[in-house]
């Protein structure tokens, strides 16, 4: 249970520390896709971990910490990727350093090249109203890209039922952009799968969800939601945009 902050990311003690070529990962994701599209999130965790040892890393944006737990019962001191993007609530830096004080993972903060006040400085105040697309790009595109660079493959709490545009998540699936293979172990699971296995299992929680903050992201562009509302409708509200760029 640690906590360090880094601008490369690599720590979980594993084995397979030689990167495959990218021909090579393709060739996994097509293997291994189908096989593993209906098995459970613990079994998809665990075969990352076998295949790819200190090459996998778990990313979390620490709105729970159920990834965490599940990764914690399959392969104890996995990295798990935190990006800090300057703008967070309080409240998830602190289920950041509760997930990091208690539970058996390696949590790795990641920061961008600039500060919020540089940015600032460069592209003008409040980057995140003037041009929200370019503000995620460089507190949470761009650094999560060059943390990835000594992992093969990344994990995400990614699932479909949350917007049309998750809908066709593969389990085991090719990011391109990234070059990397991308695992979604719960893309699967529905609402009630997922509040099931919190409550049963007391997955920590950041507390804004209680507050009406079921999809959290930085404070600047979320807002709370209405009961009955789609959840990711308090993500820059009042404008186009749905996606930070992580996921697309």
């Amino acid at each position: 249970m640690s906590t360090e902050t880094t601008n490369a990311a690599r720590a979980f003690k594993g084995t397979h520390t030689e990167g495959r070529s990218p021909e090579e990962l393709r060739e996994l994701v097509s293997h291994m896709g189908a096989e593993l599209e209906l098995a459970p999130a613990e079994t998809i965790i665990e075969w990352a971990a076998a295949t790819f040892g200190e090459r996998f890393a778990i990313t979390s944006s620490m709105g729970d910490a159920l990834l965490a737990h599940l990764a914690a019962k399959v392969v104890p001191g996995v990295d798990i990727v935190f990006l800090d993007t300057g703008y967070h609530f309080v409240e998830t830096i602190g289920t950041r350093d509760a997930v990091a004080a208690t539970m058996d993972v390696n949590v790795v903060t990641i920061l961008p090249p600039l500060t919020v006040e540089q940015q600032d400085a460069a592209y003008g105040k409040d980057l995140y109203k003037t041009d929200p697309d370019l503000c995620c790009k460089l507190r949470k595109v761009d650094p999560l890209a060059t943390s990835l660079d000594g992992y093969d493959a990344w994990a995400s709490g990614l699932r479909r039922a949350e917007t049309r545009n998750r809908v066709v998540a593969p389990v085991i699936g090719w990011d391109a952009k990234k070059g990397k293979v991308k695992v979604s172990p719960i893309a699967r699971w529905s609402d009630e799968q997922v509040e099931s296995y919190m409550a049963e299992n007391g997955v920590l929680v950041n507390p804004l969800v209680y507050d009406n903050y079921p999809s959290i992201g930085c404070w600047p562009c979320t807002r709370r939601v209405a009961p009955g509302d789609d959840p990711r409708s308090g993500r820059w509200a009042g404008t186009n945009k749905t996606e930070c760029g992580l996921h697309s």
